[in-house]
């Protein structure tokens, strides 16, 4: 018998109702209505501070290691010093507090300083900074912004950046060091303002349609767009998460989280869980991969989490620690109620690995939620909180957010409307207009099908995004969506990623990211060896031809039969547009910047390194 789960309340997107048009189009509703909502975002930390003063709000391991605490008080305290430096400046919508530096205390004062005076910030991806070469991305969401501030945590850090893109018309704030030649605000500046009348009148007019931030989605195939998110959107998203997740009522939220501030479910999903319901949330430094999982397992194992989120590497990284590390694996499941994974797909391998780990430890397995939401809808819109959840789930509407399938090029398109998705997009009103269909719903991209087509009721699956599918020469028509989830199944734990090529070709091609470091423990490949020497290692070549057959017979026709493949030794580029610093890949951008490779993997001859199945005729 299978282990039942750790009980937990849920609500909110366990029922809906369906309501289908005569055209093919199906609208779902939550059955639940939405619950009332604060105006202001900042309402709750106000709220808290009066409440539970004393609660630790925000923890940061500072340098010696130990955790440097913030309390709801404290944070209030801070966030209206900051709000009183904010309101005697000339900022606005058209002059916004621009932060440039990854997660830490300092810059989550400034977005609170920011959200009580009403003054629009907007978070930029740390990569856009340190890890670019061109900084085209971040000249790109300056001149959008007009700042009339740029935050940076390290001087030295960021020195070449703001050189090259910060005019010396915009102040610069720092919270330590210097950018040779640039005059420079210290944070404790802003931080040394008393409250006073400044910061109060402009928290008075601080309303639901205020604007509280942009931020600017991952810019795959074109430049980043900036997103309107409101107090509104805010407040009303974190009302349908509670809903959703009805247990985050019972006790205060403890998180331990990574996620990035600039994407919008580190940023406002899990952020605002935690100040929503009066929680703990643990600024964790480490990154889901194979080096950066070491200070997240260290925090761990220090601190128990009520409800943990990831993304797929990031718990893959996790179950694997636990298979030799008790000690983890008592402390992780001591007091957690539910796991959720967003930016890519759980591969059912890891999720397994998971239960695995949590019935040897409790005796119970640990609900999954997954879901849908995106930068536009702040983020959430529907969830999957059943029992019965399987990878590629999304579930059903949230309270209060209306769902529209209609039907696209011979899917179903899944379009939203509610008080939580985006007025629009900033100083951008083509792109605005062409976001939202007729009837004001905010038009996805992606596509879903209905678990049980007699019963639209019975739950949504993501089906990927309708702008990646594609045509074979023969007319017939690849789902790139599933069939990506299949191959990065099929080939776990040495694979990273898959681009799906063949576009008016006649037949499927595949261009595979393996996780070499994967591969190098593995098959106890030398540490030393480049990328190029592990895929020409005839362990990972046996790997992958493996792979590949077992595909190739496993397809029904050529719309799910890969009939090549290449390694790439090169990892996607954040500079390209291959992948977003969460590690979501981009399928157009990665065949767009590596034509040539298609190229090869077609070739009339093709060459030693591509791979075709030895069962092909």
């Amino acid at each position: 018998m299978t282990p039942g789960f750790r009980p937990l309340r849920v609500g909110g997107c366990v029922r809906a109702r369906a309501e289908q048009r005569p055209d093919g189009t199906l609208l779902l509703h939550s059955t639940e209505a939405l619950g009332e909502f604060p105006a202001r975002l900042t309402d709750r930390l106000e709220h808290f501070a009066a409440t539970a003063p004393e609660r630790v709000f925000a923890a940061q391991r500072g340098e010696g290691g130990a955790w440097v605490t913030i309390s709801y008080a404290q944070m209030l305290e801070r966030a209206r010093r900051i709000a009183q430096a904010l309101a005697t400046r000339a900022l606005s919508a058209e002059r916004p507090v621009v932060i440039l530096s990854d997660n830490d205390l300092d810059h989550l004062s400034l977005a609170f300083g920011a959200l009580w005076a009403g003054v629009p910030y907007a978070p930029v991806s740390a990569a856009y900074s340190l890890l670019s070469q061109d900084y085209a991305k971040l000249r790109h969401i300056l001149a959008t912004l007009t700042p009339g501030l740029v935050f940076a945590s390290d001087g030295a850090a960021y020195a070449r950046a703001i050189s090259a893109c910060v005019g010396a018309d915009i102040e610069l704030v720092l919270a330590r060091g210097a950018v040779e030649g640039r005059a420079t605000t210290p944070f404790d500046a802003l931080l040394a303002q008393a409250p006073g009348a400044a910061e109060a009148e402009a928290h008075a007019r601080v309303g639901q349609d205020t604007i509280a931030k942009f931020l600017f989605t991952s810019g795959s195939t074109k430049q980043p767009k900036g997103v309107i998110n409101t107090h509104r959107m805010l407040c009303a998203n974190q009302q349908q998460i509670l809903q959703a997740f009805a247990f985050l009522a019972d006790e205060p939220p403890v998180m331990v989280d990574w996620l990035p501030w600039n994407h919008t479910f580190g940023g406002n999903h899990n952020v605002g869980i935690a100040l929503y319901n009066g929680g703990t949330i643990y600024l964790d430094e480490g990154k889901p991969t194979p080096k950066g999982i070491a200070a997240t397992l260290r925090n761990l194992r220090e601190i128990a989490p009520t409800i943990y989120f990831n993304v797929p590497k990031g718990f893959e990284e996790i179950a694997r620690a636990m298979d030799h590390d008790d000690a983890l694996r008592e402390r992780f499941f001591s007091r957690v109620r539910a796991f959720m994974y967003a930016g890519a797909g759980l591969s059912q391998a890891v999720w397994d690995h998971l239960d695995r780990h949590a019935v040897a430890t409790l005796g119970q397995r640990i609900r999954m939620f997954t879901g849908l939401g995106m930068t536009e809808t702040a983020p959430s819109c529907t969830f999957a909180v059943g029992e019965d959840v399987a990878s590629g789930h999304i579930g059903l509407p949230a309270p209060g957010v209306e769902v529209k399938l209609a039907p696209v090029d011979g899917k179903l398109e899944i379009r939203f409307r509610g008080p939580n998705v985006m007025p629009g997009y900033w100083r951008a009103p083509a792109e605005t207009a062409a976001a939202f269909d007729d009837e004001g719903y905010y038009r996805t991209g992606d596509a879903v099908t209905l678990l049980d087509p007699a019963d639209p009721t019975r739950g949504l699956r993501f089906d990927g995004r309708i702008a990646e599918d594609f045509k074979l020469a023969t007319g017939t028509f690849v789902s790139v969506g599933p069939l990506r989830a299949k191959l990065i199944l099929a080939g776990d734990p040495l694979v990273q990623d898959v681009v799906v090529a063949g576009l008016n070709r006649d037949d499927i091609g595949l261009l595979v990211f393996p996780r070499i470091d994967d591969a190098r423990r593995r098959f106890a490949l030398p540490a030393d060896w480049s990328a190029a020497q592990v895929l020409a290692s005839a362990e990972m070549r046996a790997f992958f031809q493996a792979l590949l057959d077992r595909v190739w017979a496993e397809g029904t026709g050529s719309a799910t039969r890969p009939a090549r493949m290449l390694l790439l030794a090169e990892p996607p580029a954040i500079d390209r547009g291959e992948v977003t610093d969460k590690g979501s890949i981009n399928q157009r951008a990665v065949l767009a910047h590596r034509a040539a490779l298609v190229e090869r993997l077609y070739a009339e001859a093709p060459d030693a390194e591509v791979m075709l199945p030895k069962g092909q005729p």
